[in-house]
């Protein structure tokens, strides 16, 4: 007899009504002011929209994929779980906006030569256990991306995350307590997140690689794109090793593999 897979724990606690819960504190305020930024950074700013087309990789219940669509980007909203995508088109069709909505694992995204703009936003890279699942990653991302396309990568800065890790936190959010505990074990962090109601209480895990800026050089060089900046926070603060908390990397599509650094600030 055959064991059954582990399951990923992405795909438990993404496809879990409760998840959206103890997120909403992310809000679209929050993602609207990151795309602001996006937007400017890239010199998208310059064109017709319809004439942009965009891809969300891992786009949640869609708060930066819905918010690109309003602003009239032709955009894809591309996730892994069946309950947040369905989220997205609920509130595209409330909303009587346009929007593609796709269901593709990250590591196995088959679009080719389609996108002027791939985001990948709110640490949603590092999931996997390893990093040639990562860098598989990146590989999918620069093959759907156009010649000169942009990949904005947003992760963590695990060099503040390392000196402000806050190890245990509770909040009430509805009726629900929900106690968080964080610790960072072989360069991952990892949350344990419980959540109680009067009734019941239910666990979930998340597990994220923390790659240091040299790291994701490295790995985003390797695949082809030119880095043409980091910023350090959704406002584009400059990036500060000590203090940033955000590293959100801009990189580019070109045409040959090779190495190549314009700018860094």
């Amino acid at each position: 007899m055959t064991d059954k897979p582990e399951k990923e724990w992405f795909a438990e606690w993404f496809n879990h009504p409760l998840y959206l819960k103890v997120y909403s504190h992310r809000n679209d305020d929050e993602a609207k002011s990151c795309l602001e930024t996006i937007i400017s950074k890239t010199g998208l700013e310059s064109f017709e929209p319809s004439d942009i087309t965009v891809m969300d990789i891992a786009c949640g219940a869609g708060r930066h994929a819905l918010e690109l669509a309003r602003q009239g980007f032709k955009t894809t909203a591309n996730d892994l779980s069946p309950f947040l995508l369905e989220c997205t088109r609920s509130q595209a069709d409330r909303e009587n906006i346009s929007i593609e909505c796709t269901r593709e694992d990250m590591r196995h995204i088959t679009a080719v030569n389609r996108y002027d703009l791939v985001v990948q936003l709110f640490s949603s890279f590092g999931y996997f256990k390893t990093k040639g699942e990562d860098l598989q990653v990146l590989e999918n991302v620069y093959r759907s991306l156009k010649k000169g396309g942009w990949y904005i990568l947003d992760l963590m800065n695990p060099v503040y995350l390392k000196k402000n890790l806050i190890p245990t936190s509770s909040r009430n959010i509805e009726g629900l307590n929900v106690s968080e505990q964080r610790s960072i074990e072989s360069n991952r962090v990892i949350k344990q997140i419980t959540i109680r109601s009067s009734d019941e209480s239910i666990s979930f895990e998340e597990s994220v690689t923390l790659y240091s800026l040299k790291t994701m050089k490295d790995m985003l060089q390797s695949t082809g794109f030119i880095i043409d900046r980091i910023i350090g926070d959704y406002t584009g603060s400059a990036y500060h090793t000590e203090t940033s908390p955000r590293m959100m990397i801009f990189a580019k599509k070109k045409e040959s593999k090779r190495n190549c650094v314009q700018s860094e600030q």
